[in-house]
């Protein structure tokens, strides 16, 4: 039996260089809106140059550990979380903004099913027609 190198050795080239232009065109496309989503709307006031620089440490930091266990993990997930917990941390949960939160919580719940039902979907869509 073939033994594992990596996940990478059995990833045709085209899938990744799809994936990468999808993860950029998406990026190029809703930068704005992320950016401002987690500088301005998570907590009910800007950040402090001390909040900002806590939350990018906590996040590096988390990413870096999860990358070396080999656990997959979204680095917007993971700053967004990093700067809610620098707001608590600097004025206490009064300082969030609830919907925003409520918003963040309800995409992370919502996206493992749903791309789970849409990997489902295009397989069954492209068995058909490769």
């Amino acid at each position: 039996m073939k033994k594992l190198n990596g996940f990478i050795t059995y990833v045709p080239i085209w899938a990744i260089a799809m994936i990468s232009l999808a993860l950029g065109i998406g990026t190029m496309i809703g930068w704005k809106r992320i950016v401002v989503t987690i500088g301005e709307k998570i907590g009910k006031r800007h950040m402090t140059y001390a909040e900002g620089a806590t939350a990018e440490v906590v996040a590096s930091s988390t990413i870096a550990l999860a990358s070396g266990l080999g656990l997959p993990v979204s680095t917007t997930h993971v700053l967004s979380s990093g700067v809610a917990g620098a707001m608590v941390a600097s004025k206490g949960t009064k300082n969030l903004q609830r919907g925003t939160i409520g918003n963040i919580v309800l995409a992370w719940v919502l996206t493992l099913p749903a791309t789970i039902i849409l990997s489902g979907g295009l397989y069954l869509l492209f068995r058909l027609f490769i």
